[in-house]
């Protein structure tokens, strides 16, 4: 069992998730300029989403494990390359929460009025349209026929993902298989390529690569399994967005899935809050009762769990350092957040 300064015994996710964000917090403010730049336009309706989608801030996962890969594998991730590609990654994926916003109809988006809510449909589409499009741009400068195929093959992979989501919204009959697929498809695969692309630009050899690229889908499958039980079982204080919404929105998350399993006939109490949009009718407290009582939600906070020890094991391969330690206990932190 490997244990060491960063990955030893860290009892609070805050403290363990601001040790790891501090050790590259100098790139991380490069990344933040870099967006910046990115998103400016002499579109002033551009200028001015731009300004206030990086103002509604955000964990920035996605570019520190960009980086953090990167000098896993004995790169720089410090280069004027590596901060545009973690920006590039951070592109994509708030492209996908404006588009995700707009489908769902959210109101809210990390405790401010979303894009959709404050612009309108028409002018969210197309703002996602263009920071899709500005990422590929900017990758571009790479010119890396290996970036541009994980950054293609994802987004298309995203995609698809939605377009299931949609196929399946207000069904109960989802399988655990197609919940995966879906939730893999939609969060995991963007995860794996921002570390897989870190490990490229630092020269991995193709051991290290895979090892991240296996880390990175675990991880993301642990991350968003945590989202969807948050989304259940928080408030919307600590969410910052509307609590339960995913079954309001017809979503039928993995809790709710092996509740079904263990009593079928909680299936009309779910069809009712599908159906009605609200839990007037159906408290969302009789729901959690449920989960709880059956054990369902224990087992979903397990294969989370399940989950993040697989990507804490994809780093065996890789050499010893601060950088790989931190991508240890990145997992602890995920699965231990509240919001």
């Amino acid at each position: 069992m490997h244990t060491s300064g960063f990955t030893a015994a860290i009892e609070d996710p805050q403290i363990s998730a601001r040790r790891i964000f501090s050790l590259i917090a100098p790139e991380l403010a490069l990344v933040e300029s870099e967006f910046e730049r990115q998103a400016r336009s002499n579109i002033q309706v551009i200028a001015y989403i731009g300004d206030y989608l990086r103002a509604s801030g955000g964990k920035r996962v996605r570019p520190a494990l960009n980086l953090l890969s990167t000098y896993a594998v004995g790169g720089d991730a410090a280069r004027e390359n590596s901060i545009r590609m973690a920006a590039v990654m951070e592109f994509l994926h708030t492209a996908t929460l404006v588009h995700d916003d707009i489908i769902d109809n959210a109101e809210t988006r990390r405790n401010r009025p979303s894009i959709n809510s404050r612009f309108g449909n028409q002018t969210a589409v197309l703002m996602g349209d263009w920071l899709y499009m500005s990422a590929f741009e900017t990758s571009l400068q790479e010119r890396s026929l290996p970036v541009l195929d994980i950054l293609t093959a994802v987004t298309r992979q995203m995609t698809e993902g939605e377009l299931l989501q949609l196929t399946m919204l207000g069904r109960t009959d989802v399988s655990v298989e197609q919940y995966f697929d879906i939730l893999q498809r939609k969060t995991a695969y963007l995860f794996s390529a921002c570390c897989e692309i870190g490990a490229m630009l630092g020269g991995a050899q193709p051991e290290w690569q895979r090892a991240l690229r296996d880390y990175g889908i675990n991880l993301g499958t642990a991350f968003q399994l945590v989202d969807d039980l948050l989304d259940f079982t928080a408030t919307e204080e600590v969410l910052g967005k509307a609590a339960g919404a995913d079954l309001l929105e017809g979503k039928l998350t993995l809790p709710l899935i092996f509740l079904l399993e263990s009593e079928p006939a909680m299936r009309e109490d779910i069809q009712r809050v599908m159906r009605d949009g609200h839990y007037r009718e159906v408290p969302r407290e009789r729901l959690l009762q449920a989960v709880e009582r059956t054990g369902a939600l224990s087992r979903a906070r397990a294969r989370a769990d399940e989950y993040a020890d697989r990507a804490r094991e994809a780093l065996n391969s890789l050499p010893e350092s601060k950088y790989c330690d931190a991508l240890r206990a990145i997992p602890t932190f995920i699965v231990e957040r509240d919001r």
